[in-house]
């Protein structure tokens, strides 16, 4: 009987999981196919013992694995991961799944895709200067029981802070995460770094970036007033939630709905390889001249 009654709460368990994470676990999946079909690549299932210091002690080339597998948190056994057939090149930009190049805007750019669970930086010519992995709002926050989905649309950075920047409100109820390096976009939604970037989507509604990554874009690219496009998740991902402006506008994870007077468009953007219908350019430009009707210049507290 007892043996019933614990099968029966591990089943319960699963499918609360399920329910809260399957979406991104199935993009995860996506991923890991399209990268195991690179010709570049070739995919190996991690043994029992085995972590990313053993399997890749190079320093660079362990940061290459990674990078393409859009994660620095812990293997575990049976996990599938991409890496490279020719680990001595270790140029990592060479893996972006970004277009290299976008027509001119005049303006640097920071674009994240919540599908490719990927950020890519444009300079003023066209340019890809710089890409890194990332990973925004989950399908489902169990705390505040609701989605956690980062707004789509174009916003730009209109706060930075340093290497103390910290949630106010997570973990509930007092907060104090760690948000390195974030650069606030839209209300309490920043980009920041973060040693918890998964492969998939996980957070409550910030853009997690390795730590390194968030300190060069603070650092090194962004600006107060370099534009952010957020673009829209997958289809079958997306969850629309409708909250007005000013409402918990200081929660520096918290969910905000859909932004007024965004344009919704096909996912198109840069990347082929998950044969994914992409933003081109002329649709970026788009989404990019709602900047006045969807920014929020409501400072966090």
């Amino acid at each position: 009987m007892r043996i019933l009654i614990r099968f029966g709460l591990l089943i319960a368990l699963l499918v609360v999981f399920l329910v809260m994470h399957g979406d991104s676990f199935a993009a995860r999946g996506w991923l890991l196919e399209s990268l195991c079909n690179d010709p570049r690549l070739y995919c190996l299932v991690v043994a029992r013992g085995e972590t990313w210091y053993t399997l890749f002690p190079n320093p660079q080339r362990r940061e290459l694995v990674q990078r393409i597998n859009r994660m620095n948190t812990g293997l575990w056994p049976g996990m599938r991961i991409a890496a490279p057939r020719n680990l001595d090149a270790t140029n990592w930009m060479e893996y972006t799944p970004f277009s290299p190049y976008r027509a001119p805007s005049g303006r640097k750019m920071i674009i994240y895709s919540p599908a490719l669970n990927a950020w890519a930086a444009y300079g003023p010519s066209g340019n890809i200067i710089r890409w890194g992995p990332g990973s925004s709002g989950q399908n489902w926050c169990p705390d505040l029981g609701r989605p956690c989905h980062t707004p789509s649309g174009s916003f730009r950075v209109y706060e930075k802070r340093g290497a103390g920047c910290a949630s106010t409100k997570f973990p509930r109820p007092y907060g104090g995460a760690p948000m390195p390096y974030c650069m606030f976009f839209k209300g309490g939604f920043a980009m920041h770094g973060s040693h918890g970037v998964p492969g998939y989507n996980a957070s409550h509604g910030c853009v997690r970036l390795f730590v390194d990554d968030a300190y060069w874009l603070n650092r090194e690219f962004a600006d107060i007033g370099t534009q952010v496009i957020i673009l829209p998740y997958p289809a079958n991902h997306a969850r629309r939630v409708q909250v007005s402006d000013d409402d918990d506008d200081d929660d520096d994870d918290d969910i905000i709905g859909s932004n007024e007077g965004f344009m919704e468009v096909t996912d198109q953007m840069a990347d082929n390889q998950l044969q994914i219908k992409l933003f081109d350019d002329e649709e970026l430009e788009l989404i990019a001249n709602q900047d006045e009707k969807n920014q929020t210049n409501t400072h966090p507290t």
